[in-house]
Parts: structure tokens; C-alpha cells; sequence
């Protein structure tokens, strides 16, 4: 068995889409980042990447090269999924949190479980997500970002 953990931070800007656990929120404003700047996935990917000893995601997905542009993070995902099959792993669990003010996410928690259960190749019992609020206090809380931390535990394959 091995553990990881992973974190990642994008700002809210106006003019970008709200991607997070490869749902499309419904929002004012979205987060700014090279790729779609999911950051609930670029948690679990590190968490996942963490567990394995095997960097982050910016050693794999740099944002200085321009084919990862605007790209879903839901296809970095996989990409990952197949760096952990090789490595001849396999979800143990994933239990994340998104750290929000706003919007809402509890709306979307069961799509997202489904979406990442599916690349990952998994039962979504296996993913956990959970969202909180900084009661209005910091970055988060003034509405300048979102945050996503992610703890992962890989069992190695029979």
C-alpha cells in the first residue's frame, strides 16, 4: 500500500468556464490556469502521482508546453491512471476536499465522484469528496480562488 497527498489553488477570474471534478458549474466567474484548471483533479492526480514517487503533475503536464493548453484535466487524469497501472497499482481510496465560498458544490459531488471513478477504473465508493467554506475568511473566502487537497491510497495489484 502506498499513501499521497496532493493540493492545487487557481484563481476565479471572469471569463473562464468553472471546471471542477470535470463538471461544468454554472458560475460568474471560472479559474485561470494553463489547462482547464480543475482543481479537484489536479489534487488527485498529485495525490495519486505522490503516492507513486513519481513528481507532480507539473514534471508530467508542464504549463510551458502548449499542447497541454486549455486541455481537460479529466484527459491528464487518465494519463496518470496509466502511469499507476504500469507501476501495477490500484485505487485503494481517494478522499478529497474542495475549499470554496462560493459556489455551492454539494449539487455536484455525485457527478464528479462519477467522473473520476470512471477514468480512474474504479467504484465511485472509492471517492470521497467533500467541500467547506473558509468562512469568508482568506483568498478563498474573499472569493479570489479555490483550493483542493486530495489523500490517496493505492493498493498494489495481485
Amino acid at each position: 500500500m502506498k499513501i499521497g497527498i496532493g493540493y492545487d489553488v487557481h484563481k476565479l477570474v471572469k471569463g473562464r468556464k468553472l471546471i471542477i471534478g470535470g463538471v461544468n458549474i454554472p458560475f460568474e466567474k471560472g479559474l485561470l490556469g494553463h489547462s482547464d484548471a480543475d482543481v479537484l483533479i489536479h489534487a488527485i492526480m498529485d495525490s495519486i502521482l505522490g503516492a507513486l514517487g513519481a513528481g507532480d503533475i507539473g514534471k508530467h503536464f508542464p504549463d510551458t508546453d502548449e499542447q497541454y493548453k486549455d486541455i481537460s484535466s479529466l484527459v491528464l487524469l487518465e494519463r496518470v491512471y496509466n502511469i499507476m497501472k504500469k507501476e501495477k497499482y490500484e485505487i485503494g481510496n481517494i478522499d478529497s476536499i474542495i475549499v470554496a465560498q462560493r459556489p455551492k458544490m454539494a449539487p455536484y459531488i455525485e457527478e464528479m465522484k462519477k467522473n473520476i471513478a470512471y477514468i480512474l477504473n474504479t467504484d465511485t465508493s472509492n471517492i470521497n469528496i467533500k467541500a467547506t467554506t473558509t468562512e469568508n475568511l482568506g483568498f478563498v473566502g474573499k472569493e479570489e480562488g479555490i483550493a483542493s487537497y486530495s489523500v490517496c491510497i493505492l493498493k498494489a495489484l495481485k
